[in-house]
C-alpha cells in the first residue's frame, strides 16, 4: 500500500511529459545568449540605442507568456483561421507601401508608437499557416502534380511580390524557400520538380537583367568579389569575416573583440550578432550555439513525427523549416557563403517582430507536442 501510495504521485508528474522539455531548455540556453552577446554589443553603442538590451529582455518575457498561452491552445483554432491570418498580413504588407516607415533606403515596417512593426516577418507564419491549411487536404503518398500548384503558388506569390517591392529580397526568398520547404514534405512529383528547376535556371538570368535592382545585384557581385570596393560594397562582408576569423577557437573574451568594441561591425545588435558571438567566445562557441540550433531543430521534428493529425505534422515541418533556413541564412551571409541580406539569426538577433514571430512558432510546435498523447 505505501509503496501505491508513493507510486501514484510520481505517476502524475509524467503529465511533464507533454511539454516538449529539449525544445524549452534550447529556447532558454539561445535567450541567454542573445542578452549575453547584446550586452557586449551595446557597450558602445549610439546613446538612443542603449536600451534595447533592455527591450530585448522584455520581448523575450512576452514570447514566453505567448509560448505557455499558444501550448494551451489547441492548434487546429489556428489553422482554421489561416485563411484569415492569411489575408490580414497581406493587407498589413499593402499598408507599409503607403505608411510603412522607410530606414536603409527600405520601406518595411509600420509604426505603431511602442514599437516598429514588420508584416513580412509574420507573413512567415500566415504562409505556414495557410499552406498548412491547404496542402492537409491531399494524400502525402498521392504526390502533388502541376494543378494541385495552382493555388499554392498563388498564397506565395502574392506576398513574395509584395516583400520584394520594399524592397526585401532576402524575406521573400525566405517566404518561397519556407513554403517550398512544406511542399516538399508532400512528395512532389518528380515531373514537377524537374520542370521547376528548369524555369529557375531560364528564369535566372531573366531576373538579373530585368528585375534586380542595382544594389541588388551590387551584392551579389560584392558576394563574389569582396575585395573589389572594400570600403564601400564589400565592407561589411570583409569587417564580418575579419570579426568571425579573429575570434580563432577560444574566442577574445566577453567585450574584448575588436571589431565589434570599435565600431567596425555594422548592425552588430541584429544581423550580424553572429560576428560578436565568434569574435568574443571563438569557434567554440559558435559550435555551441549551432549544436543548440540542432537540438531545438530536433525537437521540433519530434513534435512533427508525433503529431496525431496532418495539421500538426506540417505545422511543425514549417516552424522547423522557417528556422532552419534563418539559421543557414544568416549564418551562411556573415561567413561570406551567402550574399549579405537582411535577415536575422533566430532568438538571438535583436528585434521585436522578430522574436515574437519566432515564439509564435514555437508556441504551436509546442501546442502540437502537447496534444500528442490525446485522443
Amino acid at each position: 500500500m505505501l509503496h501505491r501510495s508513493i507510486a501514484m504521485p510520481l505517476g502524475q508528474s509524467s503529465a511533464f511529459k507533454r511539454f516538449n522539455i529539449y525544445m524549452v531548455f534550447c529556447i532558454l540556453s539561445l535567450n541567454a545568449i542573445s542578452l549575453l552577446n547584446l550586452l557586449s554589443a551595446t557597450t558602445n553603442i549610439a546613446k538612443h540605442l542603449k536600451g534595447i538590451f533592455y527591450s530585448q529582455l522584455m520581448w523575450i518575457a512576452v514570447g514566453w507568456g505567448i509560448y505557455w498561452l499558444l501550448t494551451f491552445v489547441n492548434y487546429r483554432i489556428f489553422v482554421r483561421l489561416a485563411y484569415a491570418f492569411y489575408f490580414l498580413n497581406i493587407i498589413a504588407l499593402i499598408a507599409v507601401m503607403y505608411v510603412g516607415k522607410t530606414s536603409y533606403g527600405a520601406q518595411r515596417w509600420i509604426n505603431l508608437g511602442f514599437f516598429s512593426y514588420q508584416p513580412s516577418e509574420t507573413m512567415k507564419l500566415a504562409m505556414i499557416l495557410v499552406l498548412t491549411k491547404h496542402l492537409s487536404k491531399f494524400n502525402p503518398s498521392d504526390g502533388i502534380g502541376f494543378r494541385d500548384l495552382l493555388v499554392p503558388m498563388i498564397l506565395v506569390g502574392l506576398p513574395f511580390a509584395l516583400t520584394a517591392k520594399q524592397p526585401d529580397l532576402g524575406t521573400a526568398l525566405l517566404i518561397l524557400t519556407i513554403s517550398g520547404s512544406l511542399l516538399l514534405t508532400m512528395r512532389v512529383k518528380w515531373h514537377v520538380l524537374i520542370t521547376a528547376m528548369c524555369v529557375a535556371l531560364v528564369a535566372g538570368p531573366l531576373a538579373w537583367q530585368y528585375a534586380l535592382k542595382p544594389y541588388q545585384k551590387n551584392r551579389v557581385m560584392t558576394f563574389l568579389y569582396p575585395n573589389k570596393d572594400p570600403r564601400g560594397a564589400g565592407y561589411n562582408s570583409i569587417q564580418a569575416k575579419i570579426a568571425v576569423g579573429s575570434g580563432q577557437i577560444f574566442g577574445k573574451g566577453f567585450r574584448n573583440g575588436s571589431q565589434s568594441q570599435l565600431e567596425f561591425l555594422p548592425e552588430k545588435q541584429t544581423d550580424f550578432i553572429f560576428c560578436v558571438l565568434s569574435e568574443e567566445h571563438g569557434f567554440l562557441g559558435c559550435l555551441l550555439t549551432l549544436g543548440i540550433y540542432t537540438i531545438l531543430l530536433l525537437s521540433i521534428l519530434q513534435s512533427a513525427f508525433s503529431a496525431k493529425d496532418l495539421y500538426g505534422a506540417l505545422l511543425s515541418i514549417g516552424i522547423f523549416s522557417l528556422i532552419l533556413w534563418h539559421v543557414f541564412v544568416n549564418v551562411g551571409m556573415v561567413t561570406g557563403l551567402l550574399p549579405i541580406v537582411g535577415v536575422p539569426l533566430p532568438l538571438i538577433s535583436y528585434g521585436g517582430t522578430s522574436s515574437l514571430t519566432m515564439m509564435v512558432g514555437l508556441g504551436w510546435v509546442s501546442s502540437v507536442y502537447y496534444r500528442k498523447d490525446m485522443f
